[in-house]
């Protein structure tokens, strides 16, 4: 069965952005000039996903209100004649058909997913998480749907991290699958999972990344998957639920699979990184880079925050 619908959490508090995100969802903080939940929705409308549900709660109507039409700022710009900005609101509200459910309580990333499957019925879809944009120009979720398309089941993004890193993300068990001409990046079958190891217990350095592709067995799992690591209902152990299950043979039981992703990845759910997301995004853009990146090289071969300008 194709995959046709994509599924965002969005329901998170954004603490670690706090005192922005008390008021703002950190799903709508900018990122050069549009909010970052907009990026992840254009990347799911890139592959043919435009049935996006958004996972929010009740202080996130914000994003629900940007893929909305905004009848008054059109006619303002209508009146100005800014196509150039008219074309811009316009997008947000043209990307896919955006439906939302809110999560009433903040159980984990499991519990989210699990949110959406009265939307979702039985058919396998893709989630993306909104801390990771991927690059445009990295077709991530276009190659796990082909993985997805071939091998069936369910299919997780990998990514290479510092051994130091490893507490921080969910971590895999893998063995090699063979990779054909037109796979872009190495593919593996998934043995174990585990949700954030000490460093000297983790099992690999393959960390699970924001991009998922599910079968629907996977709402049935999480139903019955008891609160782990922080007390919250973890979508790494319903997976780990799956993956075992496929690998001791159980009758009916679908492979989970990882692409090992190499490309460019911004994780906007910390600090640093986010501006670094901003500074390299903006730096790319042909309408911002001349004019930020002289600037830029200037500041760091003059010394940046070292030099005492006072």
């Amino acid at each position: 069965m194709p995959v046709t619908k994509a599924v965002i959490p969005a329901a998170g508090l954004g603490t670690r952005f706090l005192p922005a995100t008390k008021a703002v969802p950190k799903e709508m903080l900018p990122v050069v000039d549009r909010p970052a939940i907009e990026y992840v929705v254009e990347e799911a409308s890139r592959v043919g996903l435009r049935d996006v549900l958004l996972v929010t709660s009740r202080t996130k109507k914000a994003i629900e209100d940007h893929f909305d039409r905004e009848a008054d700022i059109e006619a303002a710009l209508e009146r100005k004649g800014d196509e150039t900005r008219l074309r811009r609101v316009r997008a947000s509200a043209e990307l896919a058909e955006v439906h939302t459910v809110r999560q009433a309580s903040p159980r984990g990333l499991g519990h989210a997913v699990l949110c959406a499957a009265a939307h979702v019925g039985d058919e396998p879809f893709a989630v993306l998480l909104g801390d990771d944009l991927i690059d445009e120009r990295d077709p991530l979720l276009a190659e796990m749907l082909a993985v997805q398309a071939r091998f069936g089941g369910s299919v997780i993004a990998l990514m290479e991290v510092p051994d130091e890193q490893v507490s921080m993300y969910g971590v895999a068990t893998v063995e090699s699958v063979p990779t054909g001409p037109d796979d872009r990046y190495g593919i593996v079958r998934i043995l174990d999972l585990v949700e954030k190891p000490p460093v000297a217990e983790a099992p690999s350095n393959l960390a699970i990344i924001g991009r998922y592709v599910l079968a629907p067995e996977i709402f049935e799992v999480l139903r019955h998957t008891e609160p782990g690591r922080g007390g919250e209902i973890q979508i790494t152990d319903a997976l780990r639920t799956l993956a075992l299950r496929a690998v001791a043979g159980d009758a009916g039981a679908q492979p989970v699979h990882g692409v090992v992703f190499t490309g460019r990845r911004y994780d906007t759910g910390d600090r640093v990184d986010y501006l670094k997301a901003v500074i390299r995004l903006a730096c790319e853009r042909p309408d911002l880079g001349p004019d930020l990146y002289p600037w830029l090289e200037e500041y760091v071969a003059a010394g940046g925050p070292k030099v005492n300008l006072s």
